[in-house]
């Protein structure tokens, strides 16, 4: 018996052994991560202007670069400081990217066919990737070609909605919502150009909070990524479309994984109380989001003489699965 125990106290030992490298490896890894995101966002956070030139493009590309990688951290559990710092440099770079689309928004609508020179914009190819994955998701988890999709946080440059409506449905009315009065005036002039385009897509100024009743008629919802960047604001508004979202709608949404949480908030699936979680998909590629499809429970009475009050959330069975949710990892091929 002292013998065994002998043995596999040896055994132990080498496992340890050969474990402690890799893991004292990953946690210098992560050091080394967020020493340079750290850095970063001093440099950053120290800029006197976020609008496109030469600085503020190499720094958030070098930001960029330096998170994209996979990774296995989790964000969650960084120390406050960093938590802080994840935070503030999530709204830098949500106000850098209001510039940057801004920007090149008024370049492409200068051309007599703006809709034909999208591919200016440096990451018109990114979106045409996320778009054709969200399409290639939506047509995985519904049976029919949505007739009416509302974008929320559509910006200047609403190149999800103009790639989806030109590439992928080409029959689907889209609502763009917006809060800045600006960034609409702007998308709605690149549109304005296209005679067709300009009969399905359509541009509101409000804030999501304030939309109720017409939250009903789209079978589809997007949420982009900078909607809603603290957790607060996030689920604030995921509770607003759970309460006025038809049932059985689906509910897309944009999050990040890993070091890509510096650049983007995070959704967390226990969040999406009101909706079934149907599949996340975490890219490993150049395109940054990660996605979250949902769909809204649909409604039900109980059977005991329920008045209108009484009406809730049909909530399928946790057995037989059907509350799993299914992570892919999208390869670049």
């Amino acid at each position: 018996m002292a013998c065994v125990c002998v043995c596999l106290s040896n055994v132990l030992s080498l496992i340890i052994l050969e474990e402690q490298p890799h893991s004292v490896d990953m946690v210098g890894k992560e050091d080394l991560l967020i020493e340079e995101v750290c850095n970063l966002y001093d440099q950053i956070s120290s800029l006197d202007t976020l609008k496109p030139c030469k600085n503020v493009n190499t720094l958030f590309t070098k930001l960029v670069l330096t998170c994209m990688p996979p990774s296995p951290i989790d964000v969650t559990k960084l120390s406050t400081k960093v938590q802080e710092i994840r935070s503030k440099l999530i709204r830098l770079c949500g106000e850098a990217e209001g510039h940057l689309e801004s920007h090149y928004s008024t370049i492409i609508a200068s051309y007599n066919n703006p809709l034909n020179q999208l591919n200016i914009f440096p990451y018109y190819s990114n979106y045409l990737k996320l778009s054709l994955l969200e399409f290639s998701i939506l047509t995985k988890h519904s049976t029919n070609v949505p007739k009416k999709i509302a974008f929320i946080g559509s910006g200047p440059l609403p190149l999800t909605s103009l790639v989806l409506a030109t590439n992928h449905l080409q029959n689907t009315i889209f609502h763009n919502y917006d809060f800045d009065p600006l960034a609409n005036s702007k998308a709605s002039c690149l549109v304005s150009s296209d005679p067709e385009l300009s009969k399905r897509m359509f541009f509101y100024t409000n804030d999501i909070l304030d939309v109720s009743n017409a939250l009903k008629e789209y079978e589809v919802v997007y949420l982009a990524a900078l909607v809603g960047m603290s957790v607060e604001e996030k689920n604030r508004i995921i509770e607003h479309l759970a309460k006025y979202m038809a049932p059985g709608a689906l509910l897309m949404l944009r999050s990040a994984h890993g070091a890509r949480a510096f650049l983007y908030p995070v959704v967390d699936t226990n969040d999406l109380r009101g909706f079934e979680v149907l599949s996340v998909f975490h890219p490993t590629d150049e395109v940054i989001n990660s996605v979250v499809i949902a769909r809204k429970y649909p409604m039900v009475l109980l059977p005991n003489k329920c008045r209108s009050d009484e009406i809730q959330a049909f909530k399928p069975l946790i057995n037989h699965g059907n509350n799993m949710i299914e992570e892919l990892v999208i390869e670049e091929n």
